[in-house]
């Protein structure tokens, strides 16, 4: 009873602080920040004791909860075992089953993870002999390169030689024409 009313009365002070904030802003400029001030101080005072008497209340809950489970205790009267003693062990069956079940599944994962990595290296190792051969292929290939490219620059300045011999040879033959003749 005393609790509610304490609780009534702030709540009482509570609304009259709301209604003097609304006042506080209506005074002159110059006496508005001071009162704002005060009702903040009134504010911050009710909400401590607020909590004051919150936390009493629960002090006050858990150890009138204590004293319940105390009686109770206290109560209590205490019999031997009854004759069903059985262990569960059907459940505890199926929980080991379902936790050799998980292993295998994750030793296999692991097996299986294992197997791949493994095909991984061997295609590394088969894709690093394909990239030593190509590289082999691709020098192969420029130094053919380059010996086709030399013969036929050969191949072009032996026609010119054979078109300038050619040429040669006529004008001589037309010499020797036009001069014996």
């Amino acid at each position: 009873v005393v609790e509610n009313e304490i609780q009534a009365r702030i709540d009482n002070i509570f609304s009259n602080l709301e209604r003097l904030e609304i006042l506080s802003s209506k005074e002159p400029p110059n006496k508005r920040q001071n009162a704002k001030l005060r009702v903040d101080q009134l504010k911050y005072d009710v909400q401590h004791l607020q909590t004051a008497l919150r936390n009493f209340q629960h002090r006050r809950y858990l150890r009138e909860q204590q004293e319940r489970q105390r009686e109770e205790l206290l109560a209590r009267t205490f019999t031997t075992n009854d004759s069903a003693t059985t262990i569960p062990i059907d459940e505890t069956l199926q929980y080991n089953e379902s936790l050799q079940s998980a292993h295998r599944g994750v030793d296999e994962l692991i097996g299986s993870g294992t197997n791949i990595l493994q095909g991984l290296r061997d295609q590394r190792v088969t894709l690093k002999g394909t990239h030593k051969k190509i590289l082999d292929v691709a020098n192969m290939l420029g130094l053919s390169n380059t010996v086709m490219r030399l013969i036929e620059k050969r191949a072009f300045q032996d026609k010119f030689l054979m078109l300038g011999g050619m040429a040669v040879t006529c004008v001589i033959m037309f010499l020797v024409v036009q001069y014996l003749t």
